[in-house]
């Protein structure tokens, strides 16, 4: 995450420079953004903990969850992919995680017990879902219910656009097809981060919104629902940062996953009923 601020400065500034005629001014801008870049690396995103375990099968009201193995009964099979927002990090306990609120939701929503399984990796970039996809396919069938959450990683390594929400739409795909219902949240719009300074924080929002975009088209071409996070949570990141970002400054605090999880939690209970709704009308036409 953190090498990643250099990356896209660099890139960037590369691009200014190779852009305009104005020699002294493209060079004045180049060591304007590298500059901000390492400023932004010195205090952004260096959050290294481990997220809390947060897997296990919850019930409606329960206190904590029932560690899961292998006979151990649930209903509905939720599995968390993509990065450190995914995975939790910033939480510092399991009731803070996105996955436990999502699956907490469920379960009060439906009555039903929610196995919640993690394969979300801190500083994974799309380049890693088709892995933490490989994953899942090796330790056992495929979860009932997928959430994807990534993107900041592809934004502060400027990844390709249009290569990371290809990847984004494989791994959609690949679940879809497995019989998974899938949920992305598209890429944050990290022009909320107050710690990166202009003009760096405009370059960085407008790849966010691009590669949101991308996101989602790839997701619905693939089968999923996505759920547009920047649209959805830019306004109050930007007016609440002292609330909605955890210590590092980048992850979202406990306030802010919950946030999240509130945009995320409807879009999975459509898709659950959806499913139901159809495999109903399979069984009845059958």
């Amino acid at each position: 995450m953190v090498r990643g601020w250099r990356t896209f400065a660099v890139t960037s500034a590369a691009t200014v420079v190779a852009g305009s005629g104005a020699g002294t001014a493209s060079w004045a801008t180049y060591r304007l953004l590298m500059s901000q870049a390492q400023a932004a690396r010195t205090v952004i995103g260096r959050d290294t903990t481990k997220p809390p375990e947060a897997d296990g099968v919850y019930t409606a009201g329960c206190a904590a969850p029932e560690s899961w193995r292998t006979g151990t009964p649930f209903d509905i099979h939720l599995m968390i992919f993509g990065d450190s927002t995914a995975a939790g990090v910033g939480c510092r306990s399991a009731e803070e995680v996105l996955g436990v609120r999502i699956a907490r939701g469920v379960a009060e929503a439906t009555e039903r017990r929610i196995r919640l399984s993690t394969k979300a990796i801190s500083g994974a970039t799309s380049k890693g879902l088709a892995g933490q996809v490989d994953a899942m396919f090796v330790a056992g069938p495929p979860p009932d219910v997928a959430v994807i959450l990534v993107g900041a990683n592809d934004v502060t390594k400027k990844h390709s656009v249009l290569q990371s929400a290809h990847r984004l739409g494989s791994a959609v795909e690949r679940l879809h097809k497995a019989g998974s219902v899938v949920v992305v949240g598209t890429c944050p719009d990290l022009g909320t981060v107050a710690a990166i300074p202009q003009p760096l924080r405009t370059l960085v929002h407008s790849w966010s919104v691009r590669l949101a975009r991308a996101q989602g088209a790839a997701t619905r071409s693939a089968g999923g629902r996505a759920v547009r996070m920047g649209d959805l949570l830019g306004r109050d990141f930007r007016s609440a940062p002292e609330a909605l970002f955890s210590a590092d400054g980048f992850h979202p605090s406990a306030a802010g996953y919950e946030l999240a999880a509130g945009y995320l939690l409807p879009a999975v209970l459509r898709e659950i009923t959806d499913r139901e709704t159809h495999m109903v009308a399979a069984v009845t036409e059958g």
